[in-house]
């Protein structure tokens, strides 16, 4: 038997009122907790890269396998969004409890597979983009404990994105902020070894995020236990599991995930083809990342307000709504990403030079953060629209559109930069032009308007 809170309902209904304050009310708390979990491995980054480029160029590699980590576990969060944000907007809190304890169950039992599986497999993603020696030997390292600690990535992205759909970010908001700040302080203190704790190097960086992950969790069952959510989420892990529940959630996510762990293998590849203009390529192409998250972040953040607001709205009956606020999502991401392309035309240097002080790593990011900067806006209205069809439960579109852009960064990476003569800059290119093409056509198939009538 579930125990609803009937009195907490309204505050989390979306389905009336302004809309654009609506989207900020979502938005700004999502935002700043898409920037502070980035703050994991930015920390990380940054810490690292006082110890040279061979230790950074281990820590960049194992990102590209953490995101499939991250899109694995989205499976169960984009799932579990749509439908109990659907189930808010019919009013039906008891349903909305029903598939989050699904949800938490489910996101145990898919980890801990997750973590054998990883451990054994963390060499041949090395091999697979094909890093020098020294820095398959850390980064493995590295790698493995992050996989020791896969649970607790998967808990905290699925019991954030039940807060999100039930019209709370604010919590996740606060869970990460203390969150980061604790990894921020564990970070020093593990990798050079400071007061009474041991020099342990990149080890020390993923034993700070794991842990750092472990207190997220505990502070979300802490806000559960006290009634945040407008229903009461028991987190004891004795129920039943309801494969039939499991399989709407899974049918849901699995598209976007799927999406995900291509564009994260596709990164292991543009990884390998970066590999052949040596190490300093690899750490340069890492900076242009954690730059960009910059603007991927924002979008990421505007892109669960657009899901929140469009299944709220949908379970509510009213779809031209949830059409509107999904495109003023869109618009105020553009004006954002137009304004962060900007800044990195005007001052890349100064941006490379904050994460590592090698003068040939800065001169090869540069020229990334410049090319880069063509596809923002475009990537931030592929990332909105993305959340949009996932909020109505429709991610089949998300992935065609994705899945093949993705794929062709591949060739195209390797026919600019090797065949053509561009050499590491077309990579850069293949990433840009890819970009725009994705976020165009995902405009127009969302256009079409067939996601409102979407049934889950």
């Amino acid at each position: 038997m579930v125990e609803v809170k009937e009195q907490k309902f309204d505050k989390s209904d979306l389905t009336s009122g302004n809309i654009t304050r609506n989207i900020f009310y979502l938005a700004w708390p999502a935002v700043a907790s898409m920037f502070l979990g980035t703050f994991f491995s930015i920390a990380d980054a940054f810490w690292v890269g006082k110890l040279g480029a061979t230790s950074l160029a281990a820590v960049i590699s194992s990102t590209f396998v953490i995101w499939i980590i991250y899109s694995l576990a989205s499976i169960i969060s984009i799932g579990v969004v749509a439908l109990v944000a659907r189930s808010m907007g019919a009013k039906d809190p008891a349903q909305a409890a029903y598939i989050s304890k699904q949800a938490f169950l489910f996101s145990i039992i898919s980890s801990a597979f997750l973590t054998i599986v990883g451990i054994i497999l963390t060499p041949q993603f090395f091999n697979l983009m094909g890093t020098e020696k020294e820095v398959t030997l850390l980064g493995t390292k590295y790698l493995r404990i992050i996989f020791l600690g896969a649970l607790f990535f998967f808990l905290i992205d699925t019991l954030s994105g039940v807060f999100r759909a039930s019209g709370d970010t604010k919590t996740p908001l606060r869970v990460a902020l203390i969150a980061m700040g604790f990894n921020i302080l564990l970070d020093p203190l593990l990798i050079f070894g400071l007061g009474p704790f041991p020099k342990m190097g990149v080890v020390g960086a993923s034993i700070a995020t794991v842990v750092s992950q472990i207190l997220g969790v505990m502070l979300f069952k802490h806000y559960i236990d006290k009634g945040k959510l407008p229903f009461r989420l028991n987190l004891k892990i004795g129920s039943k599991i309801d494969l039939r529940t499991v399989y709407k959630i899974v049918k849901i996510g699995t598209p976007i995930s799927v999406a995900g762990i291509v564009f994260s293998v596709v990164y292991l590849f543009l990884n390998r083809i970066t590999a052949l203009f040596g190490t300093e390529a690899i750490a340069a192409l890492g900076i242009g990342n954690r730059a960009e998250s910059l603007s991927y972040l924002t979008s990421f953040g505007f892109s669960l307000a657009a899901a929140t607001l469009v299944g709220q709205n949908l379970g509510a009956k009213k779809p031209e709504r949830a059409e509107k606020s999904a495109w003023r999502t869109v618009w105020i991401v553009v004006l954002i990403t137009g304004f962060i392309s900007v800044i990195f035309i005007s001052f890349p240097k100064y941006i490379s030079a904050f994460f590592i002080s090698d003068e040939k790593v800065i001169r090869i990011a540069i020229g990334y953060l410049q090319i880069l900067a063509l596809s923002q806006i475009f990537m931030g209205i592929e990332i909105v629209l993305e959340g949009a069809f996932s909020g109505a439960g429709n991610t089949f579109p998300p992935m065609v559109v994705s899945v093949p852009g993705s794929i062709l960064r591949i060739p195209l990476a390797y026919f600019l930069a090797l065949k053509l003569g561009l050499g590491v800059a077309g990579i850069w290119w293949a990433i840009t032009l890819t970009s725009i093409a994705k976020g165009i056509v995902l405009a127009l198939w969302f256009k079409l308007g067939r996601w409102k009538t979407r049934e889950v």
